[in-house]
């Protein structure tokens, strides 16, 4: 072969790889809001602003595949993204980001941070819950509970059962999972002491829950565990329910404080990614912030109650709540970004 022929092929050779492959951006923290009002600054905020302002997330990465652009720091550190509403949209998001090619995200710390519905039972308006356990609440059998044989508390079954909390109990996959304890512990002693905003406005409301001492409480961070389910539902007997089926799946290891849309979306597609290698699925964290309460006070109606709590009308505590998220939130990403060297390794206990 003559060189001129070699030098051809060699050369058409490199031009069909194409240009080196860019190495992949190192990832420490993944901080995962659910959604955002208008633009990523600026504007009335949702579970992302905060985050994009105060942290600097100021490169910004296209990402079709997923919900809205993708930001981070410039070093790519500190990465943020948006997942979408719904166990539907962020199962997809997190699935997609984990199979980015632009990212390195093996040893990244996963820290979801969103507002939620909160259970008078277990917490108050403004506070903040990391959780152990995450529960799916659409996984199941239901039938109108007007048409449930007598003495059923609930028209929810549990998943190839007959009725409802028939045990033993049989998990599906999805319905239920358990984060890692010592790492919970870590990321509730880190920030229990962080001062959260209170009000007049949050007292006044708080007041109303007469019998119920923990909804009484000034805000404060502590451990409760989450529910997820894409039906928005509301109202004391709904309430009884997730008390009920989150001590069910959880062998009673478990106890209801919020009730939030995504997590189990987010912690399916998280499981899967760990299995292939490209996340691990320890790291992550789950923390919600308690934006209105999931059932009317007594003495009110549940619509009543509903009527009033949304995002179009204003949740109770829907800017303490997006401010409790961040504070706490962020005390456990600058932790780990901080002490990299240690982290990194291994996760804290």
């Amino acid at each position: 072969m003559s060189r001129r022929i070699a030098l051809f092929l060699l050369l058409t050779a490199c031009a069909a790889a194409g240009p080196a492959a860019a190495v992949p951006v190192k990832v420490k923290a993944v901080v995962v809001a659910m959604f955002e009002v208008g633009e990523d600054t600026g504007d009335i905020p949702g579970e992302f602003q905060y985050w994009v302002e105060r942290e600097r997330l100021e490169r910004v990465w296209d990402f079709p595949q997923g919900e809205r652009k993708l930001r981070s720091t410039k070093d790519g550190s500190v990465l943020g993204v948006v997942t979408g509403t719904g166990t539907i949209h962020s199962s997809a998001s997190i699935m997609a980001l984990g199979l980015d090619p632009r990212f390195d995200l093996t040893e990244a710390y996963w820290v979801v941070a969103g507002i939620a519905g909160a259970n008078p039972d277990a917490m108050s308006l403004g506070s903040a819950a990391w959780a152990e356990w995450v529960v799916d609440g659409d996984l199941g059998h239901e039938i109108d509970p007007r048409e449930a044989p007598a003495g059923w508390p609930t028209g929810h079954i549990p998943l190839r059962k007959k009725a409802p909390y028939e045990q033993p109990l049989v998990l599906s996959e999805g319905q239920v999972f358990h984060l890692n304890p010592a790492l919970v512990d870590w990321a509730y002693r880190l920030t229990k002491d962080t001062p959260l905003a209170d009000s007049e406005a949050l007292r006044r409301h708080r007041a109303l829950y007469v019998g119920y001492p923990c909804a009484l409480r000034p805000p404060c961070v502590q451990k409760g565990d989450n529910l997820a389910s894409m039906n928005y539902w509301h109202g004391r007997l709904m309430n009884e329910w997730a008390e009920a089926w989150v001590a069910y799946f959880t062998g009673g290891k478990g106890s209801f404080a919020t009730s939030a849309m995504e997590d189990t979306g987010t912690m399916q597609a998280l499981t899967w990614l760990s299995r292939a290698g490209r996340v691990d699925v320890r790291r992550a964290l789950v923390l919600r912030t308690a934006s209105n309460f999931v059932m009317q006070w007594p003495g009110a109606s549940a619509a009543q109650s509903l009527s009033g709590e949304s995002l179009d009308k204003g949740y109770s505590a829907y800017l303490p709540s997006l401010e409790a998220a961040y504070q706490v939130g962020s005390r456990v990403v600058h932790e780990i970004t901080r002490g990299w060297a240690t982290y990194e390794k291994s996760p804290p206990r």
